[in-house]
């Protein structure tokens, strides 16, 4: 076999990355709250010589010979993983969070079984139960939302909704939820009703390395994460447990879930999980927290409502109901801006899910770019702009050009010199 540089190999897909590393370098404002950019040794980890091997089973346990460099990463993956979230055992081998949810429900849970999670709309996912998913096809699920009038979940309507259906298992957890999760809140309400609690943290996970949100354990018993959000590191999936589920998880991935695991991916979250582990990440973690609460500053300058009224943790969540354009309008205009954001739910939202009356921003992509809370006030009062004024187009050739300046002063690989 005659080994090729991808570009003479395949100049077609060689192409395609190289201008996605321009395009991700210099061409816009990422500020998709659930996206990041992980640093080169995470890259080249996952382009790694491990994506040659099958490795069924679990470290000591496999079904393939000539696993040991494969035990070492993934052991390494599994102990770090633990010592970061204080956790009794990690499983590391899902492919991704909605693969990790699966496992994680069907680690305890038998289908039709009952679960109480959070309505899509208000913050939740579709591995929460929503019925175009697998969790809601195959589960029995039931909702409670976020209270009316404080715009957060409050212990007496969750509660009045876990004594209403009497789940076997509560999920908390978000994808679009600017606030700190009460785990003993949560613990308290799953103790009422005697329910297991689990709690998808794929969004915050960074943030909880790092101290910079409340640890899910001891109160929740199983966890799950992405491993490719605020934690800035390969694309997939973790479950952590309490010790006396940790045999179940793992039979729940594999062999039921999933058969051999991504091992170049495993070896992306080991380098993250020992980056997680450092000094400079800490800092990275607290400054997105400071660089949310300076774009919310910038949005609340510029007359935009946010659902809760601000942020705790690394995004905010815009109410439109007010303006004059949709969730989708504003996405689409700020991009032709420059600055990429979603269409996004708020909670009791009249519009449909593909048009929405609001936008998710979020902060840990330009975090690790290395801007600061001055940038992301800035930003935030573009953004404001946009949002009142979405078919200026001298406003956002404006904008254009001072992203520009952004994206030259904060350079994300420098010089562009990612080996692809």
């Amino acid at each position: 076999m005659k080994h090729r540089d991808l570009s003479e190999a395949d100049p077609e897909v060689h192409k395609a990355l190289k201008n996605e590393i321009e395009r991700q370098e210099s061409e816009s404002l990422e500020m998709i709250a659930s996206e990041n950019f992980v640093p080169k040794q995470v890259l080249q980890a996952q382009g790694s010589v491990l994506t040659n091997k099958y490795a069924e089973g679990y470290p000591g346990n496999r079904y393939y010979a000539g696993c040991e460099h494969h035990d070492r990463v993934e052991n390494l993956a599994r102990e770090r993983a633990c010592e970061i979230f204080d956790a009794d055992h990690a499983n590391v081998q899902p492919h991704s969070g909605s693969q990790a949810n699966f496992a994680a429900y069907f680690s305890q849970l038998e289908a039709g079984d009952k679960i109480l999670g959070p309505v899509l709309s208000h913050g939740g996912h579709l591995t929460h139960g929503h019925g175009v998913n697998f969790s809601g096809d195959l589960f029995n699920f039931e909702t409670y939302g976020i209270n009316d009038e404080t715009e957060r979940f409050e212990k007496e309507d969750v509660m009045e909704a876990a004594k209403e259906h009497n789940p076997d298992l509560i999920v908390c957890g978000y994808s679009a939820y600017p606030r700190e999760i009460d785990f003993e809140m949560f613990r308290d309400v799953a103790d009422e009703v005697g329910s297991l609690l689990m709690c998808d943290i794929a969004h915050i996970s960074g943030l909880v390395a790092a101290g910079e949100h409340p640890n899910p354990f001891p109160q929740c018993d199983i966890v799950t994460t992405t491993t490719h959000k605020s934690i800035r590191g390969a694309r997939g999936g973790m479950i952590l447990c309490k010790e006396e589920f940790a045999d179940d998880v793992d039979s729940a991935v594999f062999p039921y879930s999933q058969g051999g695991p991504l091992m170049h991916q495993i070896a992306g979250k080991a380098v993250c999980l020992k980056e997680a582990q450092k000094s400079e990440f800490k800092d990275y973690a607290e400054q997105i927290k400071k660089n949310t609460k300076a774009l919310a500053e910038g949005l609340r300058e510029e007359g935009l409502k946010m659902v809760s009224g601000g942020t705790d943790n690394h995004l905010v969540l815009v109410d439109l109901r007010d303006e004059e354009v949709s969730g989708k309008e504003a996405e689409e205009a700020l991009e032709e801006a420059d600055i990429v954001v979603n269409k996004n739910a708020v909670p009791y939202d009249p519009k449909p899910p593909m048009v929405t009356s609001g936008i998710r921003i979020g902060a840990p992509a330009l975090t690790t770019r290395g801007m600061e809370e001055e940038e992301l006030s800035e930003i935030g009062e573009m953004i404001g702009k946009i949002v009142k004024n979405p078919e200026d187009e001298g406003l956002k050739s404006e904008i254009q050009e001072r992203v520009s300046e952004l994206l030259d002063d904060f350079p994300l690989y420098e010089d562009s010199d990612v080996e692809i």
